[in-house]
């Protein structure tokens, strides 16, 4: 690179403001448009919605400023390398010089698988790739949800394959499928159609291109919303080789956009072999259950009215005889119960009592005297054999 000549001379002096001014204009002026490689570290978003940072490499470091509303097609994280497209400027009021970017890239597609790799472990481990959150795609579902932009290739083919196979209701939602908003546009349609639940399945899609060009479909955003809907979605985003992070989240993963429509819907031919297969099984099986139904009916033996009504009889005789052992048997038992209780009653006799010596004193009035002290005059005597009045 060629050395400038000089242009102030030596006797020349400035003011600090002049001079910070003339170094502004000529680093300006010497850089309109530059390109710098390197790694990113210290990133801060200021609540403007400025974003700070640095890009460094091992011989140098250099201050970077992102003013809001530059587009930015990933996420930036410390450690990324990228290619930063700007204009290289001076801030005098600390003396130093940085790049305001107009443009930024990853450097390579090595860094960027590198990121994205990184970003799937993160993912993963929170489980929202797991299986056991995978829901099954409906059956044949009336409408569909489409999330893509309504002038891409994908939304015409996701039409033009439904409409060939199974004719369905399509709800789109526009989104932008590539750039700066992109991810939080695709991200927001998985949202409305969870919100107004007006959809059996969603598919999310866009045609091929680019590694760079498809990493909105990696961004976090748009792979925690495919993991928390409670509708089923279904991807088709790029090509067959093409896999980004949203379709480790989806219910299920088509190659492109057409085998989404195919994977949602049946064809016209497949659901009317389904529907004859289901014929014949179900005529198969009533014809077994008839069969069956009609030999049991064969084999029931008709009894004439005499002689159910003699089976009945014979049965109410049983019963008699049955009753008639059970009251015998409590009637016995009855029977020496009484006679127990006569006996334990002459047993506890007061006349049995008297016929083993004893006596009873009763005074005039006929009552019992029991004691010798109670002033009653003695007026007969009770023995076994007779009564002694005294």
């Amino acid at each position: 690179m060629q050395k400038p000549e000089p242009f102030v001379k030596p006797d020349m002096i400035f003011s600090v403001t002049d001079a910070s001014a003339l170094l502004k204009n000529v680093v300006e002026t010497a850089f309109p448009v530059i390109k710098i490689r390197g790694e990113l570290s210290q990133i801060t978003r200021a609540t403007s919605g400025h974003m700070y940072m640095t890009i460094k490499d091992a011989g140098a470091a250099m201050s970077v400023i992102i003013w809001r509303g530059t587009p930015i097609n990933f996420a930036l994280s410390d450690g990324l390398e990228v290619i930063i497209t700007g204009r290289l400027t001076t801030y005098p009021a600390r003396s130093n010089y940085q790049i305001v970017a107009s443009n930024i890239e990853m450097a390579g597609v090595g860094a960027i698988l590198k990121m994205l790799e990184e970003r799937k472990q993160k993912l993963a481990a929170e489980g929202l790739f797991d299986v056991a959150r995978k829901k099954p795609l409906p059956k044949l579902p009336t409408t569909i949800g489409v999330v893509t932009s309504p002038t891409g290739a994908a939304f015409q083919d996701i039409q033009n394959r439904l409409r060939e196979r199974f004719p369905v209701r399509v709800i789109l939602y526009s989104a932008t499928v590539q750039g700066a908003t992109a991810a939080a546009e695709v991200a927001a349609g998985v949202k409305y159609f969870n919100r107004e639940k007006n959809v059996d399945v969603i598919i999310v899609a866009r045609g091929g291109g680019s590694l760079e060009d498809l990493l909105p479909f990696s961004e976090e955003i748009v792979v925690r919303a495919v993991a928390a809907s409670e509708i089923p979605v279904i991807t088709g985003v790029g090509h067959e080789p093409d896999w980004m992070l949203v379709d480790f989240a989806a219910d299920h993963r088509a190659p492109t956009p057409t085998g989404a429509a195919e994977a949602v819907v049946p064809t016209k031919i497949s659901l009317i072999q389904e529907l004859d297969n289901l014929w014949h099984r179900l005529s198969s099986n009533f014809t077994t259950r008839l069969g069956n139904a009609r030999n049991r009916v064969e084999n029931i033996n008709i009894k004439s009215p005499r002689q159910m009504v003699m089976e009945r009889a014979q049965r109410l005789d049983d019963i008699t005889r049955t009753l008639g052992i059970i009251i015998n048997a409590k009637m016995v038992d009855a029977r020496r119960s009484i006679e127990h209780s006569g006996q334990m009653l002459n047993s506890l006799g007061y006349k049995n009592v008297l016929a083993r010596g004893y006596a009873i004193a009763r005074a005039a009035d006929n009552t019992i005297i029991s004691t010798a002290h109670g002033g009653q005059k003695i007026a007969s005597i009770e023995f076994a054999d007779g009564i002694a009045n005294i």
